[in-house]
C-alpha cells in the first residue's frame, strides 16, 4: 500500500497536466527504509513524447546522487499516460528497476478525472497495489482520507 499526502499527490498531477500532451516524470525522494514520500523532484521528459518517457541521463545522475548525500531513496517513481489508462506498458514492466519504488501512473486523457494509480513492478511481475492519500504525514498521525 502507498500512503502518500494530498500536497505530494497534487503536485504529481500537476506536473503530468503541465506536461500534457508529453508524458511527465519524477521521483518523490523518501528516507531511506522509510517507505515515506516526501520530497517532490520533477524531472524532464528527455523523450518529450506522448507515449514514452525517459529520465535525461545527467539529470537522473545528479538527483541519485542527491538522494544518496541526503540518505533518501526513491520511494515513488511517477509518470503519465496521455491516451491511455494508468497501468504499465510493456516498456514501463521493462524498465522498472528500483525493486522497492510504488511505480505510481497518471492518466491525463481524461481533463476532468484524475486517474491515480499504484504499482509495485518487481522481476518483471506488476501488482496493482491501494493508495491512501492523507492530508498530513505528521506524526500524530491524521486520518487518512481517501482510498483508491
Amino acid at each position: 500500500m502507498l500512503t502518500i499526502e494530498r500536497a505530494l499527490v497534487d503536485k504529481i498531477v500537476a506536473h503530468a497536466r503541465a506536461d500534457h500532451p508529453d508524458e511527465a516524470c519524477g521521483v518523490v525522494a523518501g528516507p531511506a527504509g522509510s517507505d515515506r514520500p516526501a520530497r517532490f523532484v520533477a524531472m524532464t521528459n528527455a523523450e518529450r513524447s506522448p507515449t514514452f518517457y525517459r529520465f535525461d541521463s545527467m539529470e537522473q545522475l545528479r538527483v541519485w546522487r542527491e538522494m544518496d548525500d541526503r540518505d533518501e531513496e526513491p520511494v515513488v517513481i511517477y509518470h503519465s499516460h496521455t491516451a491511455t489508462e494508468a497501468y504499465p506498458s510493456r516498456t514501463d514492466v521493462s524498465y522498472a528497476s528500483e525493486p522497492n519504488a510504488h511505480y505510481v501512473l497518471v492518466s491525463t486523457r481524461d481533463a476532468e478525472d484524475v486517474e491515480f494509480r499504484s504499482y509495485r513492478i518487481v522481476d518483471g511481475v506488476v501488482t496493482e497495489e491501494e493508495v491512501t492519500v492523507v492530508e498530513s504525514d505528521s506524526a500524530e498521525g491524521r486520518q487518512a482520507t481517501e482510498s483508491h
